[in-house]
C-alpha cells in the first residue's frame, strides 16, 4: 500500500507492477479492536490525503442498505465517470486560484499544530505530542481546490479550508497517552487552533 502511494508501483514475489495513471488508496481501520494489525507510523498515516470518520448507521440507514444489497444496486452498471473524464477534472482542479492570504491562513494552521503551546491554553496543550507536516498544508490546499470546483466556483475561500479541517488534520495531530486517558478527541484540539488561528 505505502509502496503504491510512493512509489506508484507494488512489488510482489520481486516483480515490480506498475499502478495504473489514476489509482486510489483507501485504508479502514477498525477502532475495536487492534489485535493482528499493527498501527501505521505517523510518517505513514501523513501520506493519507484524508482521514474520515464514519459512525453506525442509524436504522433507517441500515433497512436501506439492506435494500439495495437485496436489489443489486451497490453494483454500478452505468458508471457516471470515466477515467478520461477524472483527469480532466485533476487538471482543471489545478487551475482552481487559491490567494496568498489563503495560503497564509494553512501555513498558520499548519505551524499552530507544531506550536501549541503558544497558541491553546496550558490545559489542552499538553495533549499534543506532534503537530501537521508540511504535507499537512498541501492536503490542504488540493483538498480546497477540489471543494470550490465542487461548488461551482474557480476560487478557495477561508471557509473551504474550514471546512476540510477534521479530514486534512485528525490523523497528522497526535495525542499523548493523558488525551487517551482523559477522553480528549483530536476534533476538541483542532477546533481549538481553529479558534485561535485569525482568518482572513
Amino acid at each position: 500500500m505505502l509502496e503504491a502511494m510512493q512509489e506508484r508501483g507494488t512489488t510482489i514475489g520481486g516483480v515490480l507492477y506498475k499502478m495504473p495513471e489514476i489509482f486510489m488508496v483507501v485504508a479502514t481501520q477498525n477502532p475495536i479492536e487492534q489485535e493482528g494489525t499493527y498501527l501505521l507510523a505517523e510518517a505513514q498515516l501523513d501520506r493519507f490525503l484524508l482521514k474520515e470518520k464514519l459512525e453506525y448507521p442509524n436504522a433507517d440507514e441500515e433497512i436501506e442498505i439492506l435494500n439495495r444489497i437485496e436489489n443489486d444496486v451497490f453494483i454500478n452498471r452505468n458508471p457516471v465517470l470515466n477515467l478520461n473524464d477524472v483527469k480532466y477534472l485533476q487538471e482543471i482542479c489545478k487551475k482552481v486560484y487559491i490567494n496568498q492570504e489563503v495560503k497564509t491562513y494553512i501555513i498558520n494552521i499548519i505551524q499552530a499544530t507544531r506550536n501549541v503551546k503558544e497558541v491553546l491554553p496550558k490545559e489542552l496543550a499538553e495533549y499534543v505530542e506532534l503537530g501537521a507536516s508540511t504535507r499537512g498544508a498541501i492536503a490542504f490546499m488540493k483538498s480546497a481546490k477540489a471543494v470550490a470546483l465542487i461548488n461551482s466556483r474557480d476560487y478557495v475561500t477561508p471557509d473551504d479550508i474550514k471546512s476540510l479541517r477534521y479530514s486534512v488534520l485528525r490523523h497528522r495531530i497526535g495525542l499523548n497517552y493523558s488525551a487517551i486517558a482523559d477522553e480528549i478527541k483530536i476534533e476538541n484540539i483542532i477546533d481549538a487552533i481553529f479558534n485561535e488561528v485569525e482568518m482572513p
